[in-house]
């Protein structure tokens, strides 16, 4: 079963290239971005982590810890962080799990819970379910599922705008439009009414029609934009 928004994320112990971590409490009070590889040495998931560890202050900015996931054994990860480093100009410079017995991709739903044996014996294909981000908040629960095909390399751009507006439709009633980015205009929720609405916003809303109210963003602390 995969999980779906609003569950809690499964808590795991697992080895990291940063050591053993318990997941509900290395994440504490942060936001975290679990993002998932189906083997170490693939091209894309190369170009991705050495992306992730480039615009890690983007997200140490946010609140957010990044944390990585590859069906191998952990020695195989050691060599690969030098060819990231080499090939993309980055070190990953955060924990990256060897999930070589398959634990925690099927916890999360990621490979069948028959899966067994040798990871060395699984080629990339075998395992190409494996390409998800987990977004998931300080009470635990999943804000966010992305899955993309090996062939794609992944938007991390997209997560930090997304978190951009989990973070401010957490502290507010407003919900955000499409392509929204940090500190456009948002929509008032509707499970506000128009009564809590004029005590919330004085000044009153753009309602090109009834059921959408636009109002400028809230204040909030929510750091604008990404390095790229």
């Amino acid at each position: 079963m995969s999980l779906q928004i609003g569950d809690t994320a499964p808590d795991f112990q697992a080895e990291t290239t940063e050591g053993t971590i318990n997941f509900h409490d290395w994440i504490g009070d942060s936001w975290v971005v679990l993002f998932s590889h189906p083997k170490d040495f693939t091209p894309v998931c190369t170009t991705e982590l050495g992306y992730m560890a480039k615009i890690k202050p983007d997200f140490d900015r946010r609140n957010v810890k990044i944390i990585g996931l590859s069906v191998d054994p952990m020695d195989n990860h050691s060599k690969w962080l030098e060819d990231i480093e080499e090939t993309q100009g980055y070190a990953p410079n955060f924990p990256i799990i060897s999930d070589a017995d398959f634990t925690i991709s099927k916890l999360y739903g990621m490979l069948p819970a028959d899966v067994s044996g040798d990871a060395a014996n699984r080629t990339p294909a075998d395992n190409q379910t494996v390409r998800n981000v987990f977004v998931v908040g300080p009470d635990k629960k999943v804000k966010l599922v992305l899955i993309y095909p090996m062939t794609t390399g992944r938007n991390f751009d997209e997560v930090l705008r997304v978190i951009d507006s989990l973070q401010l439709t957490a502290s507010h009633k407003v919900s955000t439009p499409a392509n929204w980015q940090n500190g456009e205009d948002v929509i008032i929720s509707g499970s506000v009414s128009d009564d809590e609405a004029r005590e919330i916003y004085p000044d009153g809303w753009q309602s090109p029609r009834p059921y959408i109210r636009i109002v400028p963003a809230p204040d909030t602390n929510v750091v604008a934009g990404s390095s790229s």
